[in-house]
């Protein structure tokens, strides 16, 4: 995926949360901030962008999320439950329609046998107790992990919009 496609992508997105008076929030951990940085590479994107957090450490996800200590020791921080604690705790923080989170392992090193380089959790919640989480590896250097990722947390949010 290019650049001008995740750009469309983001079109797309932003398009519908204005179109339904929508907002959107992102706690970001591997992708660095790089969710946010694409929905706001739209303009007008202001109407429907709350905000978001880069919480890479674990001090960080539990003191601005919410996420357990204990979800961190029993499952990590690159697990589907730190994922939707992450986007549950955003979405609460910035009082949003919908708060994407991301968390994984970017490369080349941390991985693990259980673990792999490229495990990546993307979390969506929102309205009705929506919430949503997908696994992926991605096969990819750091960079391409990281843009896959964004795709993958924008195409998740697309489909919820477009249920």
């Amino acid at each position: 995926m290019t650049l001008a496609d995740l750009l469309d992508l983001s079109r797309r997105v932003g398009g519908l949360l204005a179109q339904g008076g929508l907002s959107i929030c992102a706690a970001e951990s591997c992708t660095g901030g790089l969710i946010l940085s694409t929905l706001t590479d739209v303009s007008g994107s202001s109407a429907y962008v709350e905000g978001g957090l880069v919480t890479y450490s674990n001090e960080a996800k539990m003191a601005r999320l919410g996420v357990r200590e204990e979800t961190l020791i029993q499952s990590g921080a690159v697990s589907e439950a730190t994922a939707a604690e992450m986007a549950i705790g955003a979405r609460a923080l910035f009082a949003a329609d919908y708060a994407l989170s991301v968390t994984g392992i970017a490369g080349p090193g941390g991985g693990t046998d259980e673990k792999p380089v490229g495990l990546t959790y993307i979390g969506l919640a929102g309205p009705q107790d929506l919430l949503r989480v997908e696994r992926h590896i991605w096969d990819c250097d750091r960079i391409g992990n990281k843009a896959a990722s964004v795709e993958a947390a924008l195409r998740l949010m697309l489909s919820a919009l477009n249920a």
